[in-house]
């Protein structure tokens, strides 16, 4: 099986940046479990009947406007996200996220408020020793924390499971009394099989108001990364 095209990303373009050292944890769900988190318009995507809930690290490098440098410092930061698997009523698959921890205090500011999105300010860690990432967040106030250890192994072959997880062209989120779509655009994922040695993120998950699972991830991977842009948002349904 080989990656879909990435559907052509409207313009004018709004944004650049780097998804560096990702660890992709996923949790299948049952649908209805989540289905209250997700905003009008939208409904959760299913793989063989199931959602799946996604704990992603990672590292963002180089943001910035489509031409010119990259913003300084701000620019680059690392983040944890929660995200939950989406499709609107015009067919499009995207995510929704229940939280984006990061450690820049400006990053989570402007996110927040141009963009209405999760983000929350975190002392974060990324750590690489060879095939080894470890990752660690604490959000600051509540002291929720997370870590993350994964030992990248062999490239993984694209099947169904990983298509549903990674080809998402972009995310839903309600702001302003609409369900807005921000598309975006990356070359497909190399990914690879990854054995957890460290995973503590029930807390993370209950922050958000998720269940922590009983039973170890369904599906863990990682991946270098790819470069991503981003176009203006788009409203595909009015709040009901």
């Amino acid at each position: 099986m080989s990656w879909p095209d990435a559907p052509a990303l409207p313009r004018p373009r709004i944004l650049r940046q780097r998804w560096l050292d990702l660890a992709f944890v996923h949790w299948a769900f049952e649908p209805a479990d989540v289905a209250h988190f997700f905003p009008p318009g939208t409904r959760p995507d299913t793989f063989e009947g199931r959602t799946y809930v996604g704990l992603i690290p990672f590292r963002m490098v180089g943001t910035g406007l489509p031409r010119g440098p990259a913003v300084p410092y701000f620019g680059s930061f690392l983040e944890t996200n929660i995200r939950l698997y989406s499709v609107d009523e015009t067919g499009r698959r995207g995510v929704v996220f229940l939280s984006l921890d990061a450690d820049r205090l400006a990053v989570v500011a402007t996110a927040r408020t141009v963009f209405g999105l999760p983000y929350r300010w975190a002392r974060m860690s990324h750590e690489r020793d060879g095939n080894h990432h470890s990752y660690s967040s604490t959000v600051r106030g509540s002291g929720v924390r997370a870590t993350v250890g994964v030992e990248m192994g062999e490239r993984l072959p694209v099947g169904p499971l990983e298509d549903f997880l990674t080809a998402r062209w972009g995310l839903h989120v309600h702001r302003a009394g609409r369900t807005w779509y921000l598309p975006n655009v990356h070359p497909p994922w190399i990914l690879h099989a990854a054995t957890l040695d460290t995973l503590d993120a029930d807390e993370l998950l209950r922050s958000v108001g998720l269940t922590a699972p009983d039973r170890a991830p369904d599906h863990v991977a990682f991946s270098a990364g790819v470069p991503a842009e981003f176009a203006v948002p788009s409203g595909p349904s009015s709040a009901r």
